[in-house]
């Protein structure tokens, strides 16, 4: 009963619950994301892997979406219960590292409070299980250097596979993490089997996965290559930084940077500090966003806990830290999570100074809202003018009509959202893969363009409807629904010429 009470109190325990609590109550605002419709396509199409991502967010998404249906809540409860999971390992982490309950407390808190967490809180993405399994890779690498027990090294290949079944992107640190491992003893492992067993697993439990890639041609390389290519905004260093000071959390930057310094100067620990370096070099070189580097930090949270813990003694000076933090948290959440009504978050982003395109990470033109909240909103009314330019066929013309989307989030929010329509079509991403379909498509339901502009491919063209929602993307709103008839092409011939992969 008192390791019980014990429990109850822990740092790791009381923050992770005030994570989950936030979450319940905050996840159900604005609408369902873009990716999150597409992932529900994927799911439902289950395969080895897809063009974007690996199949177990997509699977998730499915079931998740199976079991609630449009009750947000319930479609986002394992982003709400993985990133409380993430703040629990965090504050562990520290008292792995030798931290007492202030380093603990400190390091659960940033987690907690840090702005691209709590979004990753908020959506089902690829995104979902990339700070928690980084976290873990880095808490067995310290395990091993404490215990110098090898087998570890089988664990962190058995939380690298299954982190590579969500997102590739843990191959980026662990890459970063190889030269900083020869600078600390853990370089002995190199000249004992077990590392390399590890690597033998964890290829082989992600080898149904590799091979799909390479029976696909690579699809995800040339997904990379289009965003090194101008999809992806050209930040200089200092905009980089820049933008992790924002995503993270300006305030944080006390905590996460004296990491840095706390680890770089313990021979065991400075792997996370080169690793580090490392990423961000790489990441500014090849054009990556700012979020990339986002897994990386409950890592440093912990480290910059023990560095606060061990230099300030005094309960007040301890409690300023706190609380600066949790001041930080309490200002830039609105930034991160649907609290605000639309216009109200406006009102507070420019209250602050933040446009949308402070973090923007693409080119893109944005709207009023960062492209996050953006793109959580239109996908219901969308999907109901689809339906409804649909109904206005005769007969015969739905037995051979399609949607066309000219993006994944369109086409999914056709396939999930609209009810009685054949499977929307894409040459986006997966969708592309997924093929044209048996028909030739001579009546056509597309988006945007001008009337003259489709004339040229069929032989007429009939506005059906009008997007306007005043806070979806750009190029999704204020958009003509057209109805094309008579396509002039075999879609069958033309489907290689439709292929866009970013």
């Amino acid at each position: 009963m008192i390791l019980r009470k014990q429990s109850l109190t822990a740092p790791w325990f009381v923050l992770a619950l005030v994570t989950f609590a936030i979450h319940l109550l905050v996840n159900g605002g604005y609408g369902i994301f873009r990716d999150e419709l597409y992932f529900i396509v994927c799911g439902r199409r289950l395969d080895w892997g897809y063009v974007d991502q690996p199949p177990l967010v997509p699977l998730i998404a499915a079931w998740s979406y199976a079991f609630s249906g449009d009750w947000l809540t319930g479609f986002r409860f394992l982003p709400a219960l993985v990133l409380a999971a993430t703040v629990a390992l965090t504050a562990d982490f520290a008292r792995v590292l030798g931290g007492g309950r202030f380093a603990q407390s400190l390091a659960g808190l940033c987690a907690l409070c840090c702005p691209s967490l709590l979004a990753q809180g908020v959506f089902l993405t690829t995104d979902l299980f990339q700070p928690i399994t980084w976290l873990g890779l880095g808490y067995a690498l310290v395990r091993l250097d404490q215990t110098k027990d090898q087998r570890w090294w089988l664990a962190i290949a058995l939380i690298a596979a299954f982190s590579l079944w969500s997102k590739y992107a843990i191959i980026f640190f662990i890459v970063g993490l190889i030269p900083g491992l020869l600078l600390t003893p853990l370089r002995k492992s190199f000249a004992k089997p077990y590392i390399y067993l590890a690597a033998a697993l964890a290829l082989l439990l992600v080898l149904p996965n590799i091979l799909w890639q390479a029976n696909h041609h690579w699809p995800f390389l040339e997904l990379g290559s289009a965003g090194v290519h101008g999809k992806n905004r050209v930040l200089s260093s200092a905009a980089f930084f820049g933008q992790q000071l924002l995503i993270i959390g300006p305030l944080l930057a006390l905590v996460w940077i004296a990491g840095l310094w706390r680890m770089a100067r313990h021979e065991s620990w400075r792997a996370f500090p080169v690793a580090y370096l490392v990423l961000a070099v790489f990441f500014i070189t090849q054009h990556g966003k700012a979020g990339y580097m986002m897994p990386i930090y409950p890592i440093l949270f912990a480290g910059g806990a023990l560095f606060w813990e061990e230099l300030l003694k005094p309960v007040w000076a301890r409690g300023l830290v706190a609380g600066l933090v949790a001041l930080s948290g309490i200002l830039l959440a609105p930034l991160a999570m649907p609290v605000l009504p639309e216009e109200s978050y406006i009102a507070y982003a420019d209250a602050l100074g933040i446009s949308p395109k402070a973090t923007a990470g693409e080119n893109l033109k944005l709207s009023r809202l960062p492209q996050h909240f953006a793109d959580m909103h239109g996908w219901p009314e969308m999907a109901a003018k689809i339906s409804a330019a649909f109904a206005r066929l005769t007969p015969e013309e739905r037995k051979h009509a399609i949607f066309y989307g000219d993006n994944y989030g369109e086409a999914a929010a056709v396939d999930v959202l609209a009810k009685g329509l054949p499977p929307a079509r894409s040459g986006h991403n997966n969708y592309w893969l997924w093929g044209p379909g048996p028909d030739s498509a001579p009546v056509v339901i597309e988006i945007g363009g001008t009337r003259e502009e489709h004339l040229r491919d069929f032989a007429s063209v009939e506005q059906a409807g009008f997007l306007d929602d005043p806070y979806a993307m750009p190029y999704e709103t204020n958009q003509p629904i057209w109805i094309e008839r008579g396509f002039k092409h075999d879609l069958q011939k033309i489907w290689p010429r439709l292929k866009h992969y970013e």
